[in-house]
């Protein structure tokens, strides 16, 4: 049977309230090949000594300060000192569950390099989890089902940051933590993406995500919806933009506006459509909005869809489809 030495890297920042429970929800595991590399970015509650108090009992726990500032750099940190086989992360105020490792590895030896672990997810609160939580833990948990994540990557982000396994050999391929980009959760999906891994499929769950008011991806402007659009529209651009096609832009809400912005920013031609009488006809930074109607007088169109209501969103496949248009190759959800 093999026994890989699996590394998980945690940054962490002024956590105690969940240190603990992370911790133990770690040492619990029914797999026990691994090696905590964690690391302090800056705390200034009594996270570290929360820390220091597990690394002085447990020898596979290695504690570290980190050498810049921020997750990027907490994460970098960590990878100095890997000696796994394995790589995957953890968030300090979430909870794994108690088989987690052990089956993400067992699903890797299997399948061999070239391949990603993931497993479903669970959003817990004391204060209950809200409805686009609720949606974005379901969307994503029917995809991890197939392995289909990366089919609706210009979505949201398809790899749950703090549930992915994989060999060191492919993370060192995909770029690792090398780019300065954020959200880095995203950013590293879409490199898993580019590198041509392929997602094992799951149903289960293998990972509790704890959500508060102060968890870093509410509050941080790295994870604004902005910066998300950036990522997408460069990607996009990178690896899937065909300039033998007519890009079209539908939708000019606030998610349509900006990725229009950002086109002219690049120098992407580019026409703009809608299905709002009300806007159909105005000029928007020198571009015409146009009826959808003209996608069908429209040679070997590629779209980027930025329209977010889910009932439209299916009215829009539908009428696509229908123009034998294909997900992924011919047109692309935003939102």
């Amino acid at each position: 049977m093999q026994t890989p030495l699996i590394s998980i890297l945690v940054p962490f920042k002024n956590t105690d309230h969940y240190l603990a429970d992370c911790l133990e929800s770690i040492l619990q595991q029914t797999y026990q090949e691994w090696e905590l590399l964690i690391v302090d970015d800056g705390s200034t509650d009594s996270s570290r000594e929360i820390v220091q108090k597990y690394a002085d009992k447990e020898a596979r726990i290695h504690l570290f300060s980190n050498d810049g500032n921020g997750i990027i750099e907490a994460l970098r940190t960590a990878y100095k000192h890997v000696k796994g086989t394995l790589i995957t992360r953890m968030d300090s105020d979430d909870l794994m569950a108690i088989h987690k490792l052990e089956i993400m590895q067992k699903q890797l030896c299997l399948n061999g390099e070239g391949h990603v672990a993931l497993g479903a997810v669970r959003y817990f609160s004391t204060k209950g989890i809200g409805d686009g939580y609720k949606r974005y833990e379901t969307w994503l948990n029917s995809l991890t089902s197939k392995g289909t994540n990366f089919d609706e990557i210009y979505k949201e982000c398809v790899i749950p940051s703090p549930c992915w396994m994989v060999y060191k050999s492919d993370f060192e391929d995909s770029g690792g933590f090398t780019p300065d980009t954020y959200p880095e959760d995203y950013d590293l999906a879409f490199r898993f993406y580019k590198h041509g891994l392929k997602c094992i499929p799951t149903t289960e769950v293998l990972h509790h995500w704890r959500d508060y008011d102060i968890r870093t991806s509410r509050i941080d402007a790295h994870y604004a919806e902005n910066s998300f659009l950036e990522l997408k529209v460069s990607y996009f651009l990178e690896l899937s933009h065909d300039p033998e096609k007519r890009l079209v832009v539908w939708g000019a809400g606030k998610k349509g506006k900006k990725v229009a912005q950002l086109l002219i920013k690049n120098k992407v031609a580019f026409d703009w459509v809608c299905d709002n009488p009300n806007k159909i006809g105005k000029n928007i930074y020198n571009q015409t909005l146009k009826s959808f109607e003209c996608l069908s007088e429209t040679k070997n169109p590629q779209c980027i869809l930025t329209v977010a209501n889910h009932e439209a969103q299916q009215e829009i496949t539908h009428y696509l489809q229908t123009h034998k248009m294909m997900a992924m190759h011919d047109y692309f959800f935003f939102c």
